[in-house]
């Protein structure tokens, strides 16, 4: 990385010009710097509207096919992330995964996939027509949550299905668990497939050393990385980085562009710009002191009778190649409360928001932004609520997490065709067209596609008696469910997908 050339914000310096020049704008957006929307301009202030243009004007380039200011600031994103292309997003990673989905893989071709993938893939495969080949993640039983994947499991799916284009992987998961990635990267490859990554919550891995490797760093030929979360840059701004013999980045470009938005947001793309400045030149002083504060949270908080919160005790374990120790995965289960009821009290009698909750964890994410008086307002809150709040009876749940259920169609067969909705406990037999999720472990119990099982509906009324929220369905209680309605179109696609896999 060349840390002068880092110095550089090409965007955001053009951006600041355009806005110095008192240009008179006669040129979208209509709110012309502000101008037009006065309440709210009072709000956020004037700089942040002002930078609020489109797509055109010269000196400010166009995304879609960066010859200017994106193009510099993307080779610099490049060089600090250490890969040889990058590409700015501002529909977040979600349109990231989906462009590298579409990059590798068409109708019929199977993608190898981890069963917990975000569900931005299923709409990948929906764009694409790929159907998925799944690897279940290890399950910590304790924990209630998904792990990695491991590469043996890797090395058998390819083995299986050897004309699978692509595996995918994410690097961490939303707990912070890193798989193997290298060595998967490396079984891939020997057998000629490139690895994709969803980099959600790892944006920040190639910056400091006590962190897992970061995709680029393990030798992935793609991956999408949420700088908004944990590297700073604005909600909704991501970035698409590609390294590799086996992908090409024109094709990349290509699928971006059949999705990207032609109105790209210019204050969330120099927010990414200048996010790569700091990262790039202060990334490890200002991780350093992140990784600090929170190992020291960490170790407050599991000296709390009842609370026990992940750490690098869990890296070696099956499915736990490393940890990020800037995620606090605070398990809550010894105190006879729920996940979702410590979520609720923090926020509501504690003014804490933490990520994510589940039937056993609350999740916070340390990042940057963070400071010894959050870290310690959240010690002291849980400290509180396991004194206050704590039952001492356990919560398990008792039913097993299904096999890996038939996939009889493509996801994007199931999203386009004819559909019935079904009271869930009548479903057994009917192919689903919708996902069903349940937290934890986080892992899809029914995928669009899939058959739905005997198995797969009581382990659902087994999550729901247990108060575990289910997603996925368009009815918020997931009392009914979507099904594919025309039993004799399923078994003409089921046939054709048997085909095009042999």
């Amino acid at each position: 990385m060349k840390r002068e050339e880092q110095q550089e914000t090409p965007l955001f310096t053009a951006l600041k010009k355009y806005v110095q020049d008192r240009t008179i704008s006669f040129h979208v957006p209509g709110h012309k710097g502000g101008r037009g929307i006065p309440e709210f301009r009072e709000f956020v202030g004037d700089n942040i509207l002002a930078i609020d243009v489109t797509a055109g004007i010269l000196e400010l380039d166009n995304v879609c096919n960066p010859l200017g200011v994106i193009k510099r600031a993307e080779e610099l994103a490049a060089d600090a992330f250490g890969a040889d292309h990058a590409h700015f997003l501002v529909n977040g990673t979600t349109s990231g995964i989906q462009a590298m989905i579409l990059s590798v893989a068409g109708p019929g071709d199977e993608i190898i996939i981890p069963r917990n993938a975000h569900r931005s893939v299923v709409g990948g495969l929906i764009l694409s027509g790929a159907r998925p080949v799944y690897i279940k993640p290890v399950i910590d039983d304790y924990l209630g949550i998904a792990m990695g994947i491991t590469p043996e499991s890797v090395r058998r799916a390819l083995v299986e299905h050897p004309n699978a284009k692509a595996v995918f992987v994410i690097n961490p998961t939303y707990y912070g668990v890193a798989s193997n990635l290298r060595e998967i990267v490396e079984i891939a490859h020997s057998f000629g497939k490139p690895v994709i990554v969803d980099e959600a919550h790892g944006a920040h891995f190639a910056f400091h050393p006590d962190l897992p490797l970061s995709a680029m760093e393990a030798g992935a030929d793609m991956s999408a990385a949420s700088v908004h979360k944990l590297v700073g840059s604005m909600t909704q701004s991501s970035i698409l980085l590609v390294k590799s013999r086996l992908v090409d980045d024109k094709r990349v470009k290509a699928a971006m562009n059949l999705t990207q938005t032609t109105s790209p947001s210019y204050p969330l793309m120099a927010s990414l710009d200048v996010a790569r400045k700091q990262i790039a030149l202060r990334g490890r002083e200002m991780l350093d002191r992140t990784i600090k504060l929170c190992e020291e949270a960490r170790r407050e908080m599991n000296r709390i009778e009842g609370i026990y919160v992940v750490g690098r005790e869990v890296e070696g374990t099956e499915g736990c190649f490393a940890y990020d120790p800037t995620k606090l995965a605070i398990n809550v289960r010894e105190l006879g409360l729920s996940g979702f009821e410590v979520e609720k009290i923090l926020k509501y009698e504690y003014h804490i928001q933490v990520e994510l909750s589940d039937l056993y964890n609350v999740l916070a994410v340390g990042a940057i932004g963070d400071s010894d008086e959050s870290l310690a307002a959240l010690v002291d809150a849980v400290r509180d609520i396991a004194q206050k709040y704590g039952r001492k009876n356990v919560i398990k749940i008792a039913a097993s997490l299904p096999e890996n259920q038939e996939l009889v169609v493509s996801p994007r067969f199931a999203f386009y065709s004819d559909k019935k909705v079904v009271p869930l406990e009548e479903s057994e037999g009917e192919i689903s067209a919708e996902m069903l999720m349940a937290y934890p472990p986080g892992i899809p119990i029914i995928c669009p596609g899939e058959r739905i099982t005997g198995e797969v509906i009581e382990y659902a009324k087994a999550l729901k008696a247990e108060g575990c929220h289910l997603q996925g369905t368009e009815d918020p209680e997931a009392g009914f469910i979507k099904v594919l309605a025309d039993r004799e179109s399923v078994e003409i696609e089921y046939y054709r997908g048997a085909e095009q896999v042999g």
